[in-house]
């Protein structure tokens, strides 16, 4: 994992705070995808393609903020 050793912490919060929450209005689709996925309505494919892109860079900042702790 030296590849996340090499991403910048800034540049992981601000990717989670602007491609993970994107778009704002009415409610972020990360928010939006994981009612989804708790309803049970997650189905359709371009739904669960919006959820792993838009929680993708989530991802990325807990495992680097993981791994800075563990070291």
């Amino acid at each position: 994992m030296e590849w996340l050793d090499k991403v910048p912490l800034w540049m992981a919060i601000a990717a989670a705070l602007t491609l993970g929450l994107a778009p704002f209005v009415p409610e972020p689709h990360i928010w939006e995808k994981l009612k989804m996925l708790a309803q049970g309505t997650l189905t359709r494919p371009v739904d669960i393609f919006d959820l792993l892109m838009h929680g993708t860079p989530w991802v990325i900042l807990i495992l680097k903020i993981a791994r800075m702790a563990q070291r």
